[in-house]
């Protein structure tokens, strides 16, 4: 991708919220990592002067974003198989593993799906955010298994993460969650942020640092001492499906850092423990950049996931 510079009049004081969260919300093809390293190496100016991540916009500030020409991608290919749902010149829609980190991270430097994916794609690559690299328009937790969609060009990538952006994509999921919910189907409206306490977790928050997250949801079978549901998430928080869960009493399956009381409870009457966070991104839909055309992706549930119903099943 070749180097740009984009410019624009911040409309009103955000006293409450860090420049680098500012531009997320502007710019969603970026991720928040990338936009931390420009504003750090001095290519976002504020009225002309470089600033820090912890920066508050106030109206009339004049922000410039200059996009350096991308580098080669850090990761190293490597030749992991990948279950592909669908694949173009323009993007892929993969079925992810569970267990399988999306992006090298510190602990994470390979074995990732950006490492599966810079093999599989062969240089066919976007370049948002300054590094060559597949486009990773949205994520998926290390334990969530099922669809995710990859940008292979920046037109694409741009054009995905406007329809993330604008709510366009419909993103289901199956999940196994503790207990019966009383309800058959519902909304659940509760803004989440990162745990005041705990910052690897995040929680359901009523301040100003709680960012609006909305997921509907329906019972799709009751099991014994857990349910299998469907859920349709409409704002894409990080946890935010089990953060929602735990918040309306019914945590995921196998999910400790949000429900550890619970799973021990299903375990006591089960005697099953699940290997992982039992959630399963079941089917991705969206409009194809370049073809027009609506795309509906499934992924069919892993070996995992069907185990558990069938566990859960016999004593129902």
């Amino acid at each position: 991708m070749s180097s740009r510079t984009e410019s624009f009049v911040v409309e009103k004081s955000l006293p409450s919220v860090r420049l680098d969260t500012f531009l997320r919300e502007k710019f969603p093809a970026a991720s928040h990592g990338a936009l931390q390293r420009l504003i750090e190496e001095g290519h976002v100016r504020v009225n002309g002067l470089p600033v820090k991540p912890t920066h508050h916009p106030h109206a009339g500030e004049q922000i410039e974003v200059h996009w350096p020409e991308a580098k080669p991608a850090e990761a190293l290919p490597e030749k992991i198989p990948l279950d592909v749902l669908f694949e173009d010149k323009s993007l892929l829609v993969v079925n992810k593993p569970a267990g399988l980190v999306v992006h090298p991270a510190a602990g994470h430097e390979e074995h990732t799906l950006v490492n599966a994916l810079l093999h599989h794609c062969r240089g066919s690559l976007s370049g948002i955010g300054g590094v060559a690299r597949p486009g990773i328009v949205h994520r998926l937790d290390k334990e969530t298994s099922g669809c995710l969609v990859v940008a292979k060009n920046d037109e694409t990538h741009l054009a995905l993460a406007g329809q993330f952006a604008e709510r366009e994509v419909k993103k289901i999921y199956h999940a196994l969650v503790c207990g019966e919910p009383a309800r058959a189907s519902g909304e659940i409206r509760a803004a989440i942020a990162r745990h005041p306490a705990h910052r690897k977790r995040m929680a359901v928050r009523d301040d100003s640092a709680g960012r609006a997250a909305h997921t509907s949801y329906r019972i799709l079978e009751r099991l014994y001492a857990a349910t299998l549901m469907e859920a349709q998430i409409h704002t894409g928080r990080t946890h935010q499906i089990r953060v929602h869960f735990q918040f309306i009493g019914h945590p995921l399956v196998g999910d400790d850092t949000y429900g550890a009381r619970q799973n021990l409870r299903v375990k006591e009457l089960t005697n099953y423990a699940a290997p992982r966070v039992m959630l399963h991104a079941k089917n991705l839909s969206f409009i194809h950049p370049r073809t027009k055309k609506p795309m509906n992706l499934e992924a069919p549930l892993p070996a995992d996931f069907q185990q558990a119903l069938k566990i859960l099943r016999v004593k129902s």
